[in-house]
């Protein structure tokens, strides 16, 4: 993933299930939520959850709405997508998007 120092690793590629997410430790900190969807693309978005303020996201269920991919907080269940990070049910509220790639 990258943040404003540049790219930097997270973990391996086969480290992540797909459908499923996992929480990273940030350089700075912070926590970011890693997914790997089952076509093969990675998201990263702010594990934190903007309605509860617990660090869960990474925790959600994956899933697509009018094309749109979202992760689902467990707890409420908010969806964000995981492209722009903006809450699907609540427009003024939205996660980090980190840019990712895989090598």
């Amino acid at each position: 993933m990258r943040d404003e120092s540049g790219w930097f690793t997270v973990c391996g590629l086969d480290r992540l299930t797909p459908g499923r997410g996992v929480a990273a430790l940030l350089r700075d900190g912070s926590q970011a939520a890693v997914f790997l969807d089952r076509a093969g693309r990675t998201y990263v978005v702010g594990n934190r959850d903007p309605f509860t303020g617990a660090y869960v996201l990474s925790r959600g269920l994956l899933g697509s709405a009018a094309g749109v991919p979202f992760v689902a907080s467990p707890l409420l269940k908010q969806r964000f997508d995981l492209r722009t990070g903006r809450c699907l049910d609540d427009d003024g509220v939205s996660v980090p998007v980190f840019p990712s790639r895989t090598a």
